[in-house]
């Protein structure tokens, strides 16, 4: 698992220094990828940009609602091991 810059770009490495690094604990690189996984799935909080810039709220369809924020307070240290 490797983390960094969200603009890692082409662009960004000629004109500033960019830090992109592996993880290297496994619970370190559990934690991210849970991070990420929460992200995906929130489907209370999140927003879809369309193709013109304009933003709509993510549907929910048939899936059970998702709340990011309430479920990071669900996170324990048992969690990831």
């Amino acid at each position: 698992v490797y983390i960094g810059s969200a603009d890692a770009m082409v662009r960004s490495f000629d004109r500033r220094i960019e830090s992109l690094f592996s993880l290297e604990q496994d619970t370190l690189k559990k934690q991210a990828m849970n991070i990420l996984k929460f992200n995906l799935k929130d489907n209370v909080n999140a927003y879809l940009m369309q193709e013109d810039g304009n933003y709509t709220i993510k549907s929910q369809g048939e899936e059970l609602p998702f709340n990011i924020h309430r479920e990071f307070f669900q996170v324990t240290q048992d969690t990831f091991r």
